[in-house]
């Protein structure tokens, strides 16, 4: 067993992230312009309330950054505030089975405490009742605010994120093609050309959406003293520039696009605005074509004399310096973009500071709870394909599912739904379903530094691994490409303690019918995708009893059953996992004493059932695994006891084969 310097790593990369998302978008708020008293007071508001939680991020890096010694959170750190990022007792447990007779065996299982807000408290619930009864909420206070569904808010970061990640790209084309042209060659010319073009053209179509026309529209409503126009002619489409002939001459382009004053609203203004993107390209693209012509200056001229509506594009004359000819067009392309990105920005902006305002403070103090449940599941996530990708390095049918397919990613929870446990497991539901937003990219190490790197922001994060250029070597070509790799994360729980006899009697435990049942149509649908997109050489070998197609109806059979602690969804489900190439990890509230139980039985029933492990000798090698093995010493080494935190009256509610042996329990939880 061993821990991770990713437990504080990975936190912190994401804080950092968060920071600088959210001073982004303060600063964007501050930049909104000019707006009417009750619109500027809730932006007021809305600023005062983000730079406390600003703060508060900032204030909590600093402290994961005075953090020294072991590089794990013990189960007695729960509620310690400075660490709520961190996840709780993450360990890496690997078996390695030796036989002189067999082929030797690596089983690896990861164990943490449940992904949840500790220090935010239960009494209320988990994420998943609070995102559901805040939604709802929302819905119904239009009146202080217009309400923006979370299909459009997302929308709006996703616009917010493309500006931040293509201005700066086509800045470095434009400037790469001028480059190119002061230099007079044709070949990188071409090539310049071919990426500016790529990088505009995605541009233009990340504003073709009517949010941003809409949200235009209700931001120049929000002005002092606003005016409509109502619009006289057909509107322009980023269609029409896809074709150079008959276009605007580019300081015709530039004259028509002075913002208009805040006090009136063009509706076709918007259209024009970003179309001219669109135009400006196209004059680019003439120009350059021009220019790699081989006729001469004259027979150049002489033809744009016989094509006005191409020589409107041109500059008076073609010849003399490429630089000089290519550098008016690309300052108006700049010019354009300009004009695009102020106006979609403060729009996008607009529609953020009604997501915030609608529901403040209830709104950030969400988003701070997400933002630790996800810190936490990301931490072991990261651990757990970093240590996969090691481990399978010639495994040449995983690394085709990796890029091919994808990874799956198994949680076993042991939570139960009854008092706060409800809430720790509705917190777990919602950050590992919020893994989805995760990619990794492997890349080759520059340096002795191989910690993995974090980019993007809340809605889409990709996770940079870094290997040796020995270990890179080994990836298959599209992996050492950048291709980004996808994670299919499942959880499937069944509480196995005392307090969950408690809920499956006077309870309620529709939460763990409704977590197992939707985990099990992503994994039929991981299934689908594995067996169309793989080669029927790279399908796994273990078919021998029961094939992946029996597995699953299994487990869809067991979760349909309305039996008591049902353990056998656990065993079928990390069976599937294993067989699919799957990262396996188990959970209860510390990843100390029932995840110790569960972790123990897989790993003798792997025994039993794949190494010829004798059945009369099973019981006796769980209670020495139990009673002698690692999971004793992690007790240990959270609370300095070397007693599971059982007493004999819980014990009798466990399912038997998830008691300890006698003298190995006794202590009061923590």
């Amino acid at each position: 067993m061993s821990e991770s310097t990713l437990s504080f790593h990975v936190p912190k990369e994401l804080i950092n992230l968060h920071i600088k998302e959210d001073m982004r978008r303060n600063q964007d708020l501050k930049e909104l312009g000019e707006l009417a008293p009750h619109w500027d007071n809730m932006r007021k508001n809305v600023i005062a309330h983000c730079e406390q939680m600003l703060t508060m991020y900032q204030d909590t890096l600093a402290d994961l950054g005075k953090h020294t010694g072991s590089s794990f959170k013990s189960s007695c750190s729960k509620g310690e505030k400075t660490l709520e990022f961190v996840p709780i007792n993450l360990h890496l447990q690997r078996m390695h089975v030796h036989s002189p007779r067999l082929k030797d065996a690596l089983y690896d299982v990861f164990t943490v405490g449940a992904p949840a807000a500790h220090c935010q408290g239960f009494k209320n619930g988990g994420l998943r009742k609070l995102l559901s009864k805040f939604e709802a909420e929302r819905r119904n206070t239009g009146y202080q605010c217009i309400y923006y569904s979370p299909e459009n808010t997302a929308k709006a970061k996703e616009v917010l994120s493309n500006i931040n990640h293509l201005q700066p790209l086509i800045s470095s084309h434009a400037d790469l093609l001028l480059n190119s042209a002061s230099q007079h060659s044709p070949d990188s010319l071409k090539n310049s050309l071919k990426m500016l073009s790529e990088k505009t053209e995605l541009f233009v179509h990340a504003f073709k959406d009517q949010l941003v026309r809409s949200a235009l529209l209700a931001l120049y409503t929000a002005r002092p003293g606003c005016v409509l126009k109502k619009p006289t002619v057909p509107r322009n489409s980023v269609e029409e520039c896809g074709d150079p002939q008959g276009q605007d001459h580019p300081s015709q382009i530039k004259r028509q696009n002075s913002i208009p004053h805040h006090s009136e609203y063009d509706e076709e203004e918007w259209d024009r605005v970003w179309t001219n993107v669109g135009k400006s390209l196209n004059c680019i693209i003439a120009m350059v074509d021009r220019l790699l012509e081989k006729e001469d200056s004259s027979s150049g001229i002489k033809e744009s004399e016989n094509d006005p509506s191409s020589a409107a594009c041109m500059a008076s004359h073609t010849s003399g310096d490429w630089y000089e000819q290519l550098y008016p067009l690309i300052i108006t392309l700049k010019d354009c973009m300009g004009e695009v990105v102020t106006r979609a920005k403060q729009s996008m902006t607009f529609v953020l500071l009604q997501e915030l305002a609608c529901g403040l403070p209830q709104r950030l103090m969400l988003t701070l709870r997400r933002d630790i449940v996800f810190s936490q599941a990301l931490a072991g996530l990261v651990c757990g394909f970093i240590i996969k990708l090691h481990t399978s390095l010639h495994d040449q049918s995983f690394l085709q599912q990796l890029h091919t397919v994808g990874l799956i990613v198994q949680y076993e929870g042991l939570l139960s739904t009854y008092s706060e446990e409800i809430g720790m497991l509705e917190d777990m539901a919602v950050g590992i379903s919020d893994l989805q937003k995760v990619m990794f990219k492997i890349i080759e190490a520059k340096s002795n530094d191989f910690l993995p790197v974090i980019t993007g922001r809340r809605e889409h994060y990709v996770i940079e691994v870094k290997l040796p250029a020995k270990m890179f070597e080994l990836l298959p070509q599209e992996i050492k490409e950048g291709k980004q790799l996808h994670v299919y994360p499942v959880l499937f729980n069944v509480g196995i303690n005392e307090q969950q006899t408690l809920a499956e009697r006077f309870g309620d435990t529709t939460l763990q019918e409704s977590v197992n049942q939707e985990n099990f149509e992503q994994l039929k649908e991981y299934y689908k995708l594995f067996t169309e997109k793989m080669p029927p050489d790279c399908l796994p070998h273990f078919q021998e009893q029961n094939d992946l197609k029996g597995l699953l109806e299994n487990l869809h059979q067991n979760i349909q059953a309305k039996k008591r602690k049902n353990v056998e969804i656990m065993w079928v489900a990390a069976t599937i996992c294993r067989k699919l190439n799957g990262i396996r990890f188990t959970c209860c509230k510390s990843a100390k004493d029932r995840t110790s139980m569960s972790v123990t039985l897989e790993q003798c029933s792997i025994l039993r059932d794949e190494h010829q492990l004798h059945k009369d000798f099973f019981i006796r090698a769980l209670d020495c695994m139990r009673r002698e093995g690692c999971r004793i010493e992690n007790v240990l080494k959270n609370i300095k006891c070397r007693k599971y935190a059982f007493n004999m009256i819980q014990l009798m509610a466990f399912p038997k084969c998830y008691r300890p042996p006698e003298g190995t329990y006794g202590k009061a939880d923590t």
